[in-house]
């Protein structure tokens, strides 16, 4: 909120976001972590991703093993022109350099010091290096196995049979005002999100939803947006295969988000269209 009471204005990372939203019907986001790769590889990979149709880029980690994590922002940024967002777990993470910053708070666990500890500790670096926080609300999902983030946060995931807790986990964080939902099965997840819990959160809520963790095949990243996610991210896989499926990811995901969108314009059209129909 402004000095006036208006509402801030959303940031150009944001308002970029957005119109992928509108132009594609959803986007295609990829995964970097320093922590895996070297400085050298993680920058091929971002500029391949680029060439290759990538909406934007994050870059993050669950650990800090090596101290590249600033190099390696820096690196990318300076090669790329997507946007590049830092996808943090935890305050060190927050460096100077990049575009934005996910403003993460972990509302599906109960660990204060992720819920908002260290987003205390983040925020004053946030505003002295001037970068874009964009407001998340970050859900750990079951992905078939025990994953970094989840060990690392000491938190338990939400059930795959449980939408309804995932739903309303994903109400409050639009409650709070943050601007999406990442519903994430963690790195190196054996499988992502269940569809029907995708459908479920995307139909209850009025935020866009982010999915990642688990999601190995283009075909399964289609079926995600076409259950109403709005951006898909991978990582792990491209890490495995040099990016060399990074097309086909984003060919898939835009895909799908287009043959969403139009299929969300056919009934509007046939309201108009068909005698003796209201307009309403």
């Amino acid at each position: 909120m402004q000095p006036d009471g208006r509402e801030k204005p959303a940031g150009p990372v944001d308002r970029r976001l957005r119109r992928v939203l509108e132009e594609k019907g959803a986007g295609y986001l990829v995964l970097l972590d320093p922590d895996r790769m070297e400085v050298g590889a993680l920058v091929d990979l971002a500029h391949r991703s680029e060439e290759h149709g990538v909406d934007a880029l994050l870059v993050g980690s669950s650990l800090t093993l090596k101290p590249t994590f600033a190099e390696a922002v820096a690196a990318v940024r300076e090669r790329v022109s997507v946007p590049v967002i830092i996808f943090p777990g935890n305050a060190f993470h927050v460096v100077p350099g990049a575009d934005a910053v996910f403003f993460l708070s972990l509302l599906s666990g109960r660990n204060p010091q992720l819920l908002v500890g260290e987003q205390v500790k983040a925020a004053p670096l946030i505003k002295s290096y001037g970068l874009e926080a964009i407001p998340v609300g970050y859900l750990l999902v079951d992905s078939g196995e025990r994953t970094s983030v989840e060990f690392m946060s000491a938190t338990m995931p939400i059930p795959r049979d449980k939408p309804d807790i995932a739903m309303a986990h994903a109400l409050a964080a639009q409650y709070f005002g943050m601007r999406y939902v990442f519903m994430d099965g963690g790195s190196g997840g054996r499988m992502p999100a269940p569809v029907d819990m995708v459908r479920a959160v995307s139909e209850y809520v009025e935020i866009p939803l982010i999915i990642g963790g688990g999601i190995r095949l283009p075909e399964e990243a289609g079926r995600i947006v076409g259950a109403g996610a709005g951006f898909v991210v991978t990582g792990n896989v491209l890490e495995e295969d040099g990016g060399r499926l990074v097309r086909d990811f984003a060919e898939a995901v835009h895909d799908a988000g287009r043959a969403r969108a139009a299929a969300r314009e056919e009934p509007a059209i046939e309201r108009v269209t068909q005698p003796g129909k209201s307009f309403r």
